[in-house]
């Protein structure tokens, strides 16, 4: 990964986390960076679980990517563990760069290292190029997914 570090997330990490969620019309509407006390207690559940890895990816200093990988051993597929990749955020100031595609091939690297037999991700059916990018690293839209908001 050259000059890129990739990091468990920090409470000092959050600001710029939660401004990455927040950076695109459908995080817009679901993130609150000016609250950060919700997100504070989530790290802490985050962190004290093994089988979460909220990471950050840094570049002199500087936080430009996360994401989350969840790890979860299960009875299907001969007892397959999976690992789910979710919440890929790029700076807006890095997009375009290959940054993403770093990140995605960190994560299932850590996922092979863990011993999983699948990689999963969602991606909301409104970002199309998000889409794209997944099945231009191998994914496929394979599921349908469904959700029930409380």
């Amino acid at each position: 990964m050259g000059d890129l570090e990739m990091r468990r997330a920090t409470a000092q990490d959050l600001p710029t986390i939660v401004a990455m969620l927040a950076d695109d019309p459908l995080g817009a509407q679901r993130e609150s960076p000016d609250d950060l006390t919700p997100y504070l207690a989530a790290l802490e559940r985050l962190s004290a679980d093994p089988n979460q890895h909220l990471m950050v990816a840094v570049r002199d200093g500087r936080v430009i990517g996360t994401l989350q990988l969840t790890i979860i051993p299960g009875l299907s597929r001969k007892g397959a563990t999976r690992s789910i990749i979710e919440g890929v955020r790029i700076h807006a100031d890095e997009r375009g760069s290959g940054l993403g595609t770093q990140l995605i091939e960190w994560a299932i690297e850590e996922s092979r290292r863990l011993d999983c037999q699948l990689v999963q991700l969602t991606s909301d059916s409104s970002r199309t190029d998000a889409r794209r990018f997944y099945e231009r690293l191998g994914f496929t839209a394979s599921h349908v997914g469904f959700k029930l908001q409380f």
